[in-house]
């Protein structure tokens, strides 16, 4: 009897380490994934600019460390902006090579300035 409790104690704290493990990276979860709602704008290459104040953004993974967002209101989409882990559930994308891009998002908040072309991308966004 004492040995069957000791094997299964023994289970329990092993299932527990494993599930508490402190190496489960954010990025590999879906805690992003899911529709933002909030302020969301867009300037073509044109100048032409919209602004929605009653916008949305649905994030949806694709890959290891990529997302799309796809915006409302006929504003293209974003897709495939790849991210690093920033602390606590919060990724983050910050680019100068193809312009100025800031793409920062937790489980909460997402908060977007992206320019690509002469595009731009900007949304301020809660869920």
């Amino acid at each position: 009897m004492k040995s069957t409790l000791k094997i299964l104690g023994l289970t329990c704290l092993l299932f527990l380490a494993f599930a508490c493990s402190k190496d489960d990276d954010p990025a590999d979860s879906d805690i992003f994934v899911g529709t933002y709602e909030g302020n969301i704008s867009f300037t073509d290459g044109d100048g032409d600019a919209e602004t929605h104040e009653n916008g949305k953004v649905t994030v949806v993974k694709r890959g290891s460390k990529k997302y799309d967002f796809h915006f409302s209101d006929g504003i293209p989409n974003l897709t495939g902006i790849k991210f690093e882990e920033e602390g606590d559930h919060t990724l983050v994308n910050v680019d100068l090579e193809e312009g100025i891009t800031y793409v920062k998002i937790n489980e909460s908040h997402l908060d977007i300035f992206y320019t690509k072309d002469g595009k731009i991308w900007t949304a301020d966004c809660e869920r």
